[in-house]
Order: C-alpha cells, then sequence, then structure tokens
C-alpha cells in the first residue's frame, strides 16, 4: 500500500499536516508571517471532502465574478436539472439541451465552459481527487487549464480547497497580494512574481502561508504591522 499523501484536513488515505508545528515552522522561517500567525491563530482550512474534482471545477465556474447569493441560486437551479442526489456524471451534462442550461441562469461562457468540462472529464483529463494529490501542483494546472473557463487562479483554488494541497501559492490572488503587501506595510501591491520569491521562504507549506496572508489582509491596518523581516 503507497503511504498516505499529506492533506490540510483529515480525509480516507491521507495524512492531515501538523497545523500547529508547520505554523510555528512558519513563524520561525517569516516573523512578519509570524506575527500574523500569532494574532490570528485558528486551525487553518476546514474538511471539503466530497466533491468530485468535476464537481468542484463546475462549482467554481458557475461562482466565477458573480456574488456568493447570485451564484448558489444558479448553481442550484443547475444541479435542479438532474433530479438524483448525486452530482451528475459528465456524459449526463453533456446529454443536457444547452437552451436548459441557459435557462437555469448559466451565462453562455458557462454553459459553454461547463459543458467543456463534461467533454473533458469524459476523456479522462479531469482526474478523481486522490490521483490529483500525487501531482505537482504546476503540473494539474498545466493539466487542467485545458478547459474552457479553467484559468490557473481556479485550479489553485481546487488544489487549495477540495484537495488539500499542502504547498499552493495563488500568487495573482489579489487577497494574497493585499496580505503581502500588509506584513511587509507596504500601500503598493506586490507583483506576483514578489509574492513567489517571498513564498520561496514558506516551502513546502505555501498553503498554509496563503491562508494567513488572506486573514493579513482582512485585518485592521493599525493592528498587522510588523516587522517585514
Amino acid at each position: 500500500m503507497s503511504n498516505p499523501i499529506p492533506c490540510l484536513w483529515p480525509e480516507r488515505g491521507t495524512a492531515p499536516i501538523d497545523w500547529t508545528a508547520v505554523c510555528a515552522e512558519l513563524s520561525s522561517r517569516d516573523r512578519a508571517l509570524g506575527a500574523v500567525i500569532e494574532r490570528v491563530g485558528g486551525s487553518g482550512f476546514p474538511p471539503h471532502a466530497g466533491a468530485s474534482s468535476f464537481e468542484a471545477l463546475a462549482h467554481s465556474i458557475v461562482y466565477q465574478q458573480l456574488s456568493g447569493k447570485a451564484a448558489a441560486t444558479i448553481f442550484g437551479r443547475f444541479r435542479a436539472l438532474y433530479p438524483e442526489k448525486a452530482f451528475p456524471a459528465p456524459s449526463r451534462v453533456l446529454a443536457t439541451p444547452h437552451d436548459l442550461m441557459r435557462r437555469a441562469g448559466l451565462s453562455e461562457a458557462k454553459a459553454k465552459a461547463i459543458r467543456d468540462l463534461a467533454h473533458h472529464a469524459e476523456r479522462g483529463v479531469v482526474l478523481p481527487v486522490a490521483t490529483l494529490r500525487r501531482m505537482a501542483p504546476d503540473d494539474v494546472v498545466e493539466r487542467l487549464t485545458v478547459v474552457r473557463g479553467v484559468g490557473r487562479w481556479t485550479v489553485e483554488m481546487l488544489l487549495l480547497f477540495r484537495v488539500g494541497h499542502p504547498d499552493v501559492l495563488p500568487a495573482h490572488d489579489l487577497g494574497i497580494r493585499k496580505g503581502l503587501a500588509r506584513i511587509m506595510r507596504r500601500r503598493e501591491l506586490p507583483e506576483p512574481d514578489a509574492v513567489i520569491r517571498r513564498g520561496e521562504r514558506w516551502r513546502p507549506w505555501r498553503s498554509v502561508a496563503s491562508w494567513y496572508l488572506w486573514r493579513a489582509a482582512e485585518l485592521p491596518r493599525s493592528r498587522s504591522r510588523s516587522r517585514s523581516r
């Protein structure tokens, strides 16, 4: 039997990371990040077990550029097209008339994107979550961004919130950039390349660092200042 793969939360077939130990290690490497870790505390990402990679990507496509409430309504209408309790198989989605998907509230672009996602899932491009866990994040990004409407950020969110990979850094994410600017006590947002360079301090726990950068972006400015080195 193969060894369990590290994961951000407990899930069958995985070895959940020791969040406290990882936070201590990150704090020793980056004092500015450590100040946020000490202030915020917490145990990080909640379990997101259950959804297939196909379902998680379809969910992300629907939610793109919409408020949570509006996206939830549309996603609910999309799910209502399929009476079965389980999320529909790719073949079921491909058999759904395009105009029916549009009437559920999906935009033209999103209806086409979900159909393309189902097409790639049928061809075996969209691998199971357990398989994705054993792949390098960049390899997963390269594999899945062939799907219409799925960019690097979408795959990174899949890796963080469904796969639970411990070493993902969404360097283009606005919240991540805001959080890094906050801990570095800078007004201007760092470029993604600067986020990546700083992130070398956090390997192989960049997902945990990302969680705290998002929290740093939410802190009142006066309470989040710390030394940047």
